[in-house]
C-alpha cells in the first residue's frame, strides 16, 4: 500500500527481547515503514525520543520501572509528540489507554494481520494531519468545559459537565450524577447524548449515559457488561456492549465483527 507521506519512523518498547523482536521483525516486514527502532525500557524509551523524531511508539504497558501508561502520559506532553500504540495481553487497561487518546489497542499475541490494522490507523491518523506532521505540529482547539444551571433547594447553582460522571434518563428529564450529588435537569437523555459526544459520554443503556473519563474499571461476568463510576457499578446492556468496547479500544468505522475482538 502506498501513502502520500514518508515511511513511518517506529519505536517498539518491551522489556521482554523476544515480544521486542518479534513486534520489531513485523513491523519492517511493512512497507509503510521506514525505520524500526527498539527500546528495552520505558526510561530507554524517553531517552532515544529525546535524539530521534518518532511518528508511533508501540509499547508495552506492563514493564518495571516506567511503565506503558507512565510513558504514554508523558509523551501526551510533547509539544510535537508521536502517536501511541498500545500491545498487551491485558484488556482491563483499555479505559485508560482511551483517556490517553492512543491510536490503537493490540492484544498480545500479536498477530501478522492485526499489527498490519495498526500501522493503517497510524498512517490514517497522519494523513488527518493528527500524528506527528511534516510540516510542523497541528493541534486541535481545546474544547472548552460547560456550565450547566441545576436547581437544589429552591436556589440556582452550577456545575460544570467535566464534574458529571454520569447521566441517567427520567422521563423528559435527565439526572446528573456528580461526585457530591445529583441533579435532575429538563433536558431528555438523547439531547445530552448528541451534544455530548465529542467529549467522551457515551451510552451504555437506554436508561444511561456515561463520562469515559470518570469510568475506573470495566468488568465482565458470564457475559453480562459493566463499568465502575466511582462505588458505583453501572449496567452496560447486551445492546451497547460491543460499541463500548469499540469506543474503548478506538475502533474506527467501519466497525470490525465481534469475532474480530480480542
Amino acid at each position: 500500500m502506498s501513502t502520500a507521506v514518508a515511511g513511518l519512523v517506529a519505536l517498539v518498547v518491551d522489556d521482554e527481547l523476544p515480544a521486542l523482536s518479534e513486534l520489531g521483525f513485523l513491523l519492517r516486514r511493512d512497507e509503510r515503514v521506514a525505520e524500526v527502532l527498539t527500546a528495552s525500557s520505558g526510561t530507554d524509551a524517553l531517552r532515544l525520543l529525546d535524539t530521534r523524531d518518532v511518528d508511533v511508539v508501540f509499547s508495552d504497558i506492563s514493564m518495571p520501572g516506567l511503565d506503558g501508561m507512565a510513558l504514554a502520559r508523558v509523551i501526551s506532553r510533547f509539544a510535537v509528540r508521536p502517536q501511541v500504540v498500545f500491545v498487551t495481553a491485558h484488556e482491563r487497561h483499555a479505559v485508560d489507554a482511551f483517556a490517553l487518546d492512543v491510536t490503537d489497542y493490540v492484544m498480545k499475541p500479536v498477530r501478522d494481520g492485526r499489527i498490519a490494522e495498526a500501522v493503517r490507523r497510524v498512517v490514517e491518523q497522519r494523513e488527518r494531519g493528527t500524528g506527528r506532521p511534516d510540516a510542523g505540529p497541528t493541534a486541535a482547539p481545546p474544547v472548552e468545559d460547560e456550565t450547566i444551571p441545576v436547581e437544589l433547594g429552591g436556589v440556582t447553582r452550577f456545575i460544570t459537565r467535566s464534574q458529571i460522571r454520569y447521566a441517567q434518563a427520567h422521563g423528559d428529564y435527565a439526572r446528573l450524577h456528580t461526585d457530591a450529588g445529583s441533579h435532575l435537569v429538563r433536558v431528555p437523555l438523547s439531547v445530552l447524548e448528541e451534544k455530548w459526544a465529542d467529549v467522551g459520554f457515551v451510552r451504555i443503556h437506554r436508561s444511561t449515559l456515561v463520562a469515559l473519563p470518570h469510568v475506573d474499571e470495566v468488568r465482565m461476568d458470564h457475559g453480562r457488561c459493566s463499568v465502575l463510576v466511582g462505588q458505583v457499578e453501572l449496567q452496560v446492556s447486551r445492546r451497547h456492549t460491543k460499541a463500548l468496547r469499540d469506543t474503548l479500544l478506538r475502533r474506527p468505522a467501519p466497525r470490525r465483527t465481534g469475532a474480530d475482538l480480542p
